[in-house]
């Protein structure tokens, strides 16, 4: 069973988020498609680039290399960073005639290795083409008008908070609050939380995307209220509510990579989930089940 994702654009919130909310996805896919090339090639081009001993390296052979190992590389510009896959191309094709001249490829050892990565490169591309063919407009549009629905008329609010250890320090805020002080500017000054630089501004969030003591309080206010002291896990708070209103929809195109992303994971979870049904497979390390009595 898969999960829509969740369509939603607020600021993280460091130290109160529940952890997790904005997973999209896992299903049981095993790689995630990489649907463009850093060295994309023109239809019917694909020039030779060096040559090693007569053994001619492509633009593909580099595109190839570039995705395999190309982040790991040092490169100081993308011209360099093409020297350094050239020459790592280089040498593997010159230690490979090394080893083919020292017969390593009799060996069992090569040609379990040989079977492991044509097996691994099959489905590698298996899985690359089921994503190109998933990824279409009317399939982004459906999950994204699905995801939509389940927003229904879930309120969120808009808050800042002031964070101190103690329920004293807390209470001499409040105090200084209703004498007239400027929230953001106290926050500034004396929010212990990683937000305090910006008035202690949390955006807009849902009640579930904060811990249970903090929501509560927070979703009781009305705009412009200041709530007494709140104590949750990480200290004491002072909330101020900013505004309250219906959850937004983010536009299409805002979430359009998570949509891409939630669509690619869900053709190739289905697709393995159907090979794995069709296929027989069996566990020969494990002891095998008694057959049923008659």
């Amino acid at each position: 069973m898969t999960t829509l994702p969740q369509l939603h654009f607020s600021r993280p919130k460091p130290r109160l988020s529940r952890p997790g909310w904005l997973a999209v996805v896992a299903g049981a896919a095993l790689i995630a498609a990489s649907l463009t090339s850093a060295f994309s090639e023109t239809a019917g081009s694909d020039p030779v680039l060096a040559r090693v001993n007569g053994v001619d390296i492509h633009q593909s052979d580099l595109a190839i290399a570039d995705q395999e190992i190309g982040g790991s590389l040092p490169a100081s510009s993308e011209q360099g960073k093409r020297d350094n896959l050239i020459t790592y191309l280089s040498n593997m094709i010159l230690a490979s005639k090394a080893a083919e001249s020292q017969k390593l490829t009799d060996g069992d050892d090569f040609k379990r290795r040989l079977a492991f990565a044509r097996n691994r490169i099959l489905m590698e591309m298996l899985l690359e083409s089921e994503a190109k063919k998933a990824v279409t407009d009317q399939a982004l549009h459906q999950v994204y008008d699905e995801a939509a629905k389940q927003f229904g008329n879930e309120e969120e609010v808009h808050a800042r908070h002031i964070l101190v250890p103690t329920e004293a320090e807390a209470k001499e805020i409040e105090a200084q609050l209703k004498k007239g002080a400027d929230f953001a500017e106290l926050a500034k000054k004396k929010s212990k939380d990683p937000g305090a630089a910006q008035g202690g501004d949390l955006g807009y969030f849902t009640k579930d995307q904060m811990v249970p003591e903090f929501a509560a309080a927070a979703f009781k206010l009305e705009k412009g209220q200041i709530s007494d002291p709140v104590k949750t896990q990480f200290g004491w708070h002072v909330i101020k509510l900013e505004d309250k209103r219906k959850r937004q929809i983010p536009e299409f195109d805002k979430v359009k990579d998570q949509l891409q992303t939630y669509v690619v994971r869900k053709a190739q979870s289905e697709l393995i989930t159907k090979l794995r049904t069709q296929a027989k497979i069996e566990r020969l390390d494990q002891p095998k089940a008694d057959a049923p009595k008659k």
